[in-house]
């Protein structure tokens, strides 16, 4: 089975930093954009950011502009979140699609089940 698995969330600190891991198993992330998302309780499921199959081409949110940064090397893909604040308390989601790279989640193939990221003091 294709599989999507989410690792890096925790607690930390407003001002604090994370790395949340995408890794995938069963299938290659080659071919593949990737898109991180979460979703707040009572929210809907938000992009984040995305990056191309080819790690040339990334998105962001304009809400983690300039704070998150989305790498990926071989089969993992990154999300490195600085600055963080407390809004962006949420559980943070990664998925897979081809050819497309966006932020519209219903056009994501596969997904993980997520982590949570809380920020507070």
């Amino acid at each position: 089975q294709l599989q999507l698995v989410e690792s890096g969330g925790g607690l930390v600190q407003p001002g604090g930093s994370l790395r949340l891991s995408c890794a995938a198993s069963g299938f290659t992330l080659d071919y593949y954009a990737i898109g991180w998302f979460r979703q707040a309780p009572g929210k809907e499921r938000e992009g984040v950011s995305c990056i191309s199959s080819s790690g040339g081409n990334t998105r962001y949110a304009d809400s983690v502009k300039g704070r998150f940064t989305i790498f990926r090397d071989k089969n993992t893909v990154y999300l490195q979140m600085n600055s963080l604040k407390p809004e962006d308390t949420s559980v943070y989601y990664c998925a897979a699609v081809r050819h497309w790279n966006t932020l519209v989640p219903s056009l994501y193939e596969y997904w993980g089940q997520g982590t949570q990221v809380t920020v507070s003091a």
